[in-house]
């Protein structure tokens, strides 16, 4: 069987793709966190990529810690931007695909007129978005053949927003959540799907990927409590005021709607609305 490598394969995504391609009779998926491979060590991914031999690497692994990242700056470009380069340079090296995914936090974050195309121009003000665009750089600069994919409000099988606002819903009658912010609230099964369609392909290039729609994250709170059956209330706030509550190190993006606008160009998978998309989670996770 051909061999898939993935890194960060026990993050959120990680773990979608692993369901995805659960039972594949072509594909035998190499999982690696930073357990078995430290990807910010370019001789030690050289070492086992050609070891594994891999058709192809689907790079999950990423710091996510928006807030840590404005601290920990050397270890978010290590990680976000040497990480990328390291596995791409070893994915030319044994004639690899490379998917690797990116984020909404390459663009400003301030309100536009119209959902962001791949097209628009970049302009990261956080630490956390310009590692991540250090590293699809990195990507384009080193890689023979790579799909990029940008995405959003991201949840699956781990940390959430979803899973935070349920734990809070069971101590507290009012939960404050910014309703200034506006975005896609996007599945890691609906992402994982798309990593699985576009992989055999020779569509390369970079994508927008999040689910269908937009909305807020209090509108996005409060249909998770409402599909859990939740009584708490959801205090609709701004940033400034969430801020004033809980001071962060980081601005959060006031505009992250992404537009598939690749996907629909080249090819005819579509993501599921965010609304369906959630509702079957709420489904699984409560069963």
């Amino acid at each position: 069987m051909k061999k898939i490598m993935v890194t960060g394969c026990n993050g959120q995504l990680g773990r979608a793709v692993n369901e995805q391609y659960a039972g594949s009779t072509e594909y035998e998926l190499v999982n690696t966190d930073v357990g078995e491979l430290d990807i910010t060590k370019v001789e030690d991914v050289l070492a086992f990529v050609r070891e594994v031999k891999p058709c192809a690497i689907i790079n999950c692994a990423a710091y996510t810690n928006v807030d840590k990242c404005e601290t920990d700056v050397d270890l978010a470009y290590k990680i976000n931007a040497v990480g990328a380069r390291n596995l791409a340079v070893a994915a030319t090296d044994v004639k690899a695909k490379l998917m690797h995914i990116s984020t909404d936090y390459v663009f400003p974050g301030d309100v536009c007129e119209k959902p962001l195309t791949e097209f628009d121009t970049t302009a990261p003000k956080s630490m956390y978005g310009a590692t991540k665009l250090a590293g699809e750089n990195f990507v384009r600069d080193f890689a023979d053949r790579f799909f990029i994919i940008r995405t959003a409000w991201l949840y699956g099988d781990g940390h959430n927003f979803a899973k935070t606002m349920l734990k809070l819903s069971e101590t507290n009658d009012t939960i404050g959540v910014v309703m200034d912010q506006v975005g896609t609230p996007t599945s890691a099964r609906e992402l994982a799907r798309a990593v699985k369609y576009l992989l055999p392909t020779d569509n390369y290039g970079l994508f927008h990927g999040t689910c269908e729609g937009d909305t807020n994250w209090a509108e996005f709170a409060a249909t998770v409590l409402r599909l859990a059956g939740k009584r708490t209330t959801i205090e609709p706030i701004t940033s400034q005021e969430y801020k004033r509550r809980f001071p962060a190190s980081a601005d959060r993006p006031a505009y992250s709607i992404l537009e598939n606008y690749m996907l629909k160009l080249t090819t005819d998978f579509t993501f599921a609305s965010w609304q369906d998309a959630i509702e079957v989670y709420m489904k699984e996770l409560l069963s």
